[in-house]
Order: C-alpha cells, then structure tokens, then sequence
C-alpha cells in the first residue's frame, strides 16, 4: 500500500523544481504518465485557505474522498514563510478504499449488526447461566438487588420462571441466596406467579370467546 506524499504549493506562480516531492506520483491521484506536470493537485480546502475565508490547520488521520469516489486517510502539515503567511503544505495519502470493502465484505460474511442478532447467551455451565439469569430479572424490574421490595422479588422471580430459570437443577437454593430469602419463600413466590399466569391466560381465554361471532 502506497503513502506518498504530496507537496502543494499555495502561493501564485509557478512551482519551485522540487522533483521528488513536487512531481505527482501517488497511484490514486496519478495522471497519464504523457500528462505528468509539476506540482500536486489541489483541494478545496487548499483554495479557501489561499483566499483567506479558512484557517490552515494541521490535521491527522483524517478521512476524505476523491472523485472517482475512492476513499483516502489523510494528514496535512502547512508550512508558512517568514510573514506568517502559509506558503505550501504536505499532505500524505494512504487509500484505503480496499480496506473499507474488506470490512464491509467481511461483516456481511459474518452478520454480525445485520439485525440477525438475538440475545442468546452461550456459557461454559448452567451455574454460569443461572448468574446471568438472576442478574437480568434484577435489571428487569429497575431496582436494586439489595433494595428490591417483595412485589418486585416475586417479578424476579416470575421472569425466572418463564426463563426456565427453576428448570436447572437446585436453581430454588441460588435463586434464595441470591435475593436473601428463603427456599419457601420463593416457591411460594413462584406459585404466586404461575396462579396470576393462569388467571390471565383465562381471562385473555374468555375475552377471546366474547370477542367471536358466536359470544355474547
């Protein structure tokens, strides 16, 4: 990958000769080879600068485009003469047009931020799953573990629950320890959840049969 740099001079009149740095070799923003001239090409910023209505500031790893939309990393260094006034720059180019397509290409490869992502959660054991399990029914009532009151540990304890959370073996003990309660307690909370998951599905059941044709 090629970096050249480009030495541009911003004050009228023509080029000092200054080969190596003043002929135009960069791959991306070469001439012909029968149309090679002295001096690199210009900017917009460089034109606003020499007319006075920008200030020449030196700028790193900046990002810009050529016209034939290729996609340069930037830096430019201004030089100014003995007034203060600026006189030329050096602006080094690394096209990384051929960077941004392999990322791109290796994204769609991959689907990663495609809006295929789901929140499943690969782990060494099923103690480890249980932690985070816990953790997100806390996170799921907007409380604090060590402050959570006893409506808001019985939602903790339903969304664990319908997680599958108690399906783990001995999960009831953890989940205790974990919200400071009793073994009992949480069955008794888990049974307060499963009898308001009835009651809801039936009254979701008779909404539906009213709802029909045939209800009344």
């Amino acid at each position: 990958m090629h970096c050249p740099p480009v030495r541009i001079q911003l004050r009228g009149g023509a080029p000092r000769p200054d080969p190596p740095l003043w002929r135009n070799h960069c791959g991306y923003l070469q001439r012909p080879r029968n149309r090679a001239q002295l001096g690199g090409g210009g900017t917009n910023t460089g034109l606003e600068i020499l007319r006075g209505t920008a200030a020449p500031e030196d700028q790193y790893g900046y990002v810009n485009r050529t016209g034939d939309g290729r996609i340069l990393r930037s830096s430019s260094k201004y030089f100014r003469g003995p007034e203060g006034r600026v006189e030329g720059s050096l602006c080094i180019n690394m096209d990384i047009t051929g960077l941004v397509m392999g990322e791109a290409a290796m994204r769609e490869l991959s689907g990663y931020g495609a809006g295929t992502n789901t929140k499943e959660v690969f782990t060494s054991n099923v103690d480890e799953l249980l932690e985070i399990l816990m953790e997100e029914a806390v996170n799921s009532t907007g409380g604090q573990l060590l402050t959570l009151t006893k409506e808001e540990k019985v939602a903790v304890v339903r969304y664990l629950d319908q997680k599958g959370a108690f399906l783990i073996k001995k999960s009831a003990e953890k989940v205790a320890d974990y919200l400071g309660i009793s073994r009992f307690t949480v069955y008794n909370y888990l049974n307060q959840s499963q009898e308001g998951d009835a009651q809801e599905k039936e009254g979701d059941e008779r909404g539906e049969i009213l709802d029909s044709p045939g209800g009344r």
